[in-house]
């Protein structure tokens, strides 16, 4: 695609949408992103955070998955054979309610369904739904390996998942047990503590009177939750507390169910709060759940699984659980047991799955037993083994959590979900844990079997994506032995807890290695208020949506530039349309170039040899700027990457290069000119080749046009810094040409000399190197700044009544007879001089200041005095300007 006749078919616009289509259909038709291709080179993986197959995906994906194509990307061009492993969970809880949901609307319920067959439906759902996902990610441009596509209900991750329960089993790791968990009535399951979100909730303390059953007086006792006394089997108090001492074993009448229970003492009541006696509701209540244990209390379930009172609630039976709370107060009151009603504020847990109050709940369960899987990942962390957290305060979270984590509940009372492979023998009740389905009792050989109806927690599956993944309980698997582990894991804040921290302990335990060596933590996507995004405020954004106004380069670049590891971001229109122009002018400059690139071959590229100072200078910020961005996008400073390639393409290519090169294009040099496109086509390619990560279809389309080697820029070489680019002296030159075209473009706005009206110039060099570097560089001073007579002299005097600019190491005057107000630029260079005063004034003060001289670094203290002389010489030089003019 490098004949002439293609090059110069850039159409006048970017048309993102047929571009999009036509690359990533090349790029899949290639195999481009699938990995192995360099067998020889060092492998480099992510493995997606898998989407929850719940839906389409959100902005916040956009971020996430952008930040790893930007990687992956990065990683395939610099010759690593590079893996990005995509694929989806099955998101039990979430997924299941969904189709649930469906079902209702249809006045089905997945009972009517059966097990089977409700099963054969959320299927069908994730089939649609991962197809969505998998045209979203295309969209998105993400180079992902799909023929390594995996989902945690597929055949070899249930190998695994079974390998690590049945292993962690046999360790005693899994036990099952009765113990209070956390409970979704709506949802009827089991969920883990960081399944529960807290929320702050106005609510009632209700404080009752519970008669002793002697008849010698009473005991008061406060609650949020009276229709839980139903279920007390005591009242504690303090063992030291002097008020109930000779009440401790004592017996209470319970109210409305006349039940007799103990006083029981127990250090765990805090006898400074409210009454110093506390109600025991062992089956609904953690706390209570423990002093139970401690006193051999019966554990009474007043509930079922909906919420619903059951038959222990005596006359409330069959109330939901909130229609039980009013009718038992009113009851209370009218029985005078209620003596007070409060006001009280308090954090009530719900769900994060279906929004229901969660409700404590004894139930039989299955759990991991966390200390000795927390205890090697904290080792391993405080060794300097473990995982590198960016940002570094993320390590901090971490920590906290896993030292002080509970005992996982992995059982969940769902149809959706991994099954738990325990079986039990309907003879002998005896219980198999194994790999493969039992079909006879090991302890007495009958067949009546029957599996556990429980299936596991998500995140038991997810925690082990990063190696199951891979081919993993078969440690011979050739991708597991490439792969793994991975390098960096690209996720938000919000599932540090979740996801993070489980694999970390998971993979210890069964591969002896951290998942990955990386974990960079990005923020939350909120709406230009900075409000979270939700379906309550409709403030959402589709990444579909982003894409079809304004281009995936357009979303990628706003959302991947404008983050900071760490932090939240604020996603706004107008910043996205500022990429989109960005990416125009990316556009419209390349096809400018193009445009004078007519004929030229890769073969023609020469950048060696004699070179002009704006070709020496435009390779040295080039080669400046691919060494920085390579160390940003390994430190993961995405937003830092996005600012430099922002100035290098917009400043110094497109509004300074590009502009100075239209000289030796349109001039006669046929030599120069050459020069010129050469340096033109290898700059533009290594721009490309730099933008590509952020923004992958514009820089294949314009690569493509451009004289290039190879068959796409997605396996283009990533450009390396090269000493031999570096030209610092050609960098003070334009640096100089550049400040003396601003200043006098500065004047000419100021009094309104437009640029298609010729002026003299007056130049007067400090030194006889400045006055070198200007002759070497007349034609581009002569032609930015429009001189009709241009002057440079070491020893020349400032004109009468001449507009005057003072740069450093140049002073220029524009004689500009007839056009200038003398007292005009009288106040203007006034104003200058103030500038000026307050710059000497500050540096001297930050000279003077004793804690800035003992801290900062000698060269730091060096630039701080060599800018006073500089603020000090230019201000010396205007307060003579005021004066000559003074003098007219």
């Amino acid at each position: 695609m490098s004949e002439a006749n293609e090059q110069l078919s850039m159409p006048t616009t970017y048309d993102p949408k047929a571009a999009e289509q036509k690359w990533y259909d090349y790029w899949m038709k290639g195999g481009y992103f699938q990995a192995g291709r360099l067998p020889d080179a060092e492998p480099y993986t992510i493995v997606i955070p898998p989407p929850n197959v719940t839906g389409m995906l959100h902005i916040g994906h956009g971020l996430d998955f952008t930040l790893q194509d930007i990687l992956i990307r990065t990683k395939r061009m610099q010759g690593y054979d590079a893996l990005w492993l995509p694929g989806s969970d099955h998101a039990g809880i979430a997924t299941q309610t969904k189709v649930e949901q469906q079902l209702r609307e249809e006045g089905l319920s997945r009972y009517d369904l059966g097990r089977e067959k409700f099963l054969e439906k959320v299927w069908d759902w994730k089939h649609l739904y991962a197809d969505n996902i998998r045209n979203q990610w295309k969209k998105m441009g993400l180079s992902l390996d799909y023929s390594r596509e995996r989902f945690t209900l597929d055949e070899g991750l249930s190998d695994a998942v079974r390998e690590v329960f049945v292993k962690l089993y046999e360790k005693g790791l899994i036990y099952r047990g009765k113990y209070i968990i956390n409970w979704d009535p709506a949802a009827r399951t089991a969920l883990s503590d960081i399944e529960v979100e807290y929320k702050e909730v106005q609510g009632n303390l209700y404080h009752l009177k519970y008669p002793l059953a002697d008849g010698s007086g009473s005991i008061t006792v406060a609650t949020t939750r009276p229709e839980t006394m139903l279920g007390d089997t005591a009242v504690a108090v303090h063992p030291k507390d002097e008020r109930y001492k000779d009440m401790i074993g004592k017996m209470i009448m319970l109210p409305i169910v006349n039940r007799e229970i103990p006083i029981v003492a127990d250090d765990y009541v805090d006898k400074e709060f409210g009454s110093g006696a506390v109600k025991i509701t062992p089956a609904h209540d953690p706390n209570d759940f423990e002093i139970g244990l401690r006193h051999d209390l019966p554990q009474i379930i007043v509930m079922d699984e909906s919420g619903v009172m059951n038959d222990q609630a005596g006359p409330y039976e069959s109330l939901d659980r909130f229609e039980c709370r009013k009718q038992i107060v009113k009851d209370l009151q009218e029985q005078g047991v209620l003596i007070r009603i409060e006001e009280h504020v308090h954090q009530v847990g719900h769900s994060e799955r279906s929004g229901a109050v969660v409700e404590p709940y004894l139930s039989t369960q299955w759990f991991v037993k966390m200390k000795p899987l927390a205890e090697r990942a904290i080792e391993a962390q405080k060794s300097g083994k473990g995982i590198n957290f960016v940002p570094d305060r993320f390590e901090k979270i971490y920590l906290h959590w896993i030292e002080n984590v509970r005992d996982w509940c992995i059982s969940r009372q769902l149809w959706w979900g991994h099954r738990i492979p325990a079986w039990f023998c309907e003879d002998c009740n005896h219980m198999h844990v194994a790999r493969e389905e039992v079909h006879a009792c090991e302890k007495c050989n009958s067949t009546k079997l029957r599996q556990d109806e429980d299936v596991l927690d998500t995140w038991f599956s997810s925690a082990l994506w990063p190696f199951s993944t891979l081919g993993w309980p078969d440690t011979n698997s050739e991708d597991f032995k490439r792969y793994y582990p991975t390098n960096v894991l690209v996720t938000g804040y919000d599932i540090i807890y979740f996801w993070v921290a489980r694999m970390i302990f998971t993979a210890l335990e069964f591969t002896d290695q951290t998942p990955f060596k990386d974990v960079l933590i990005h923020g939350l996507v909120r709406d230009s208020e900075g409000r979270k995004m939700s379906k309550s405020l409709g403030n959402g954004v589709d990444p579909l949506e982003v894409i079809e106004r304004y281009g995936a380069d357009a979303m990628r670049y706003m959302i991947s530039t404008s983050s900071t590891p760490g932090q939240d971001l604020r996603f706004r229109w107008e910043r996205v349309e500022q990429a989109r122009n960005f990416a125009n002018k990316i556009w419209n400059a390349s096809r400018f170039a193009l445009m004078n690139l007519e004929g030229f071959t890769y073969d023609d590229i020469d950048i060696s040899g004699e070179l002009g100072t704006a070709d020496r200078w435009i390779l040295h910020r080039m080669n400046e700027t691919s060494r920085e961005i390579t160390r940003l996008i390994d430190a993961y400073e995405f937003g830092e990457t996005g600012r430099l390639l922002y100035n290098f393409i917009w400043d110094d290519l497109c509004d300074w290069y590009i502009e100075f090169a239209k000289i030796s294009l349109y001039g006669q040099d046929a030599a120069q000119k050459k020069k010129t496109q050469s340096v033109l086509a290898y700059v533009l390619d290594r721009t490309m080749r730099m933008i590509h990560p952020f923004m992958p279809y514009i820089s294949e389309e314009i690569w493509q046009h451009l004289p290039h080697e190879g068959e796409t820029v997605t396996l283009a070489a990533w450009p390396k810094y090269d000493s031999a680019l570096e030209a610092p002296e050609a960098v003070q030159e334009m640096t100089l040409l550049m400040d003396m075209i601003r200043a006098v473009r500065n004047i000419r706005a100021e009094v309104n000399v437009p640029m298609s009206k010729k002026v003299e110039l007056v130049v007067k060099p400090a030194d006889e190197r400045t006055y070198n570097s200007i002759k070497r560089n007349l034609e581009y001073v002569e032609r930015f700044c429009g001189t009709s007579n241009l002057t440079v002299k070491l020893d020349c005097t400032a004109p009468d009544k001449a507009m005057s600019a003072i740069v450093t190491g140049v002073e220029m005057y524009l004689p500009l007879a007839g056009l200038i107000d003398i007292e005009q630029e009288i106040a203007r260079l006034n104003k200058e001089r103030e500038h000026l005063n307050k710059e000497v004034e500050r540096v001297e003060k930050k000279l003077a200041n004793q804690g800035f001289m003992a801290k900062a670094p000698a060269n730091v203290v060096e630039e701080e005095r060599a800018k006073m002389e500089d603020y000090r010489e230019k201000r010396d030089k205007v307060i003579a300007r005021i004066q000559e003019l003074q003098e007219v």
